[in-house]
């Protein structure tokens, strides 16, 4: 495995490299939710590229990009375990370099609302970061998890709208044998907290349960809601003061929203996605649950990364601007 750290070197080593080329972007503390989009690549194409970068312009004020989890020996490892011929692992200098002075921005709901509105700039800052990624490596299909759905659809409106000859593929959330949704994050939770944190994906489960065809999404939603703010299993009257002790979430957000432009839907459809965020402690948790129906029955959220017609608005999202640094 060749670990390239500029992007000279970067094209030198991918530019023979048997086609078509996977690539999985990663921010390195990789786990077994990383490596599956190795394996989904692997499956595929004929090479595999990864990137191991923690990108500074997708973290905000006072958020983690300090602190976040980094052990580039152990990543590098399961990289080259796993199949993967050449890793771009770039110092952020590389990537930015003085004077760089471009944004990249995604307009309407997809980065306004949830994620959005919680991060403002954050995906501004995955925009440049992907569109520079794909600009160095020039992978056939770009492979990115359904765990970060709002990011998965912020790409690939960029992409399309931008025309960047690459596909992108979302490969299912991996998940803890509990349920929670792997992340690198996983790591701030304290003993107590990593108890309590599968409750989130119960309380998915719990509003998928609830969206029968023809139902509405605020159904889904309550049931969810109702579902996270319960202790598991219920309240037993002889350990309240043991339940009332537990961590607790503090919900940020709940939808029900269209996977693909991330507009909140009021019934459930084909596209429709259940999508929430909270935190524990001081970790900041997402997940997110495909709650799609059609009349004659529920279906599993597609993975093509074609959209159907109508599913994006006729006018392109992207904008590209130069600013002063």
């Amino acid at each position: 495995m060749i670990v390239a750290r500029t992007v000279a070197e970067a094209r030198a080593a991918l530019r023979g490299l048997p086609r078509p080329l996977g690539f999985a972007p990663t921010m390195g503390a990789l786990h077994a939710g990383h490596l599956s989009l190795v394996e989904a690549a692997r499956a595929r194409c004929a090479s595999v590229a990864a990137s191991v970068f923690v990108n500074p312009t997708q973290f905000g004020r006072g958020e983690d990009y300090e602190q976040y989890p980094r052990d580039e020996d152990r990543d590098l490892r399961l990289l080259e375990e796993s199949g993967v011929a050449v890793v771009f692992a770039p110092e952020t200098g590389e990537m930015y370099p003085p004077g760089f002075a471009t944004r990249i921005h995604v307009e309407g709901p997809l980065t306004e609302s949830l994620e959005g509105a919680s991060r403002p700039g954050h995906f501004d800052g995955v925009a440049v970061v992907v569109t520079k990624l794909l600009g160095v490596v020039r992978p056939d299909v770009l492979f990115l998890g359904e765990k970060d759905a709002q990011q998965l659809a912020v790409v690939r409106r960029f992409v399309r709208d931008l025309d960047l000859p690459v596909e992108v593929a979302a490969v299912p959330t991996r998940r803890e044998p509990d349920g929670l949704a792997m992340s690198s994050r996983n790591a701030y939770l304290t003993p107590e907290e990593r108890e309590v944190a599968p409750d989130l994906y119960r309380a998915l489960l719990a509003g998928a349960a609830a969206g029968e065809p023809g139902a509405a999404a605020k159904d889904v939603v309550a049931a969810a809601t109702a579902a996270l703010l319960s202790p598991a299993g219920g309240l037993d009257p002889d350990a309240v003061d043991e339940a009332l002790s537990r961590p607790r979430f503090r919900l940020e957000y709940l939808a029900v929203v269209d996977e693909d432009t991330f507009v909140p839907e009021g019934e459930l459809g084909p596209r429709s996605r259940l999508v929430a965020a909270a935190r524990l402690g001081s970790t900041r948790l997402i997940d997110t649950l495909s709650v799609a129906v059609t009349p004659d029955g529920r279906h599993d959220s597609p993975t093509d990364p074609a959209a159907p017609a109508g599913a994006y608005p006729t006018q392109d999202a992207t904008t590209l601007k130069g600013r002063t640094p």
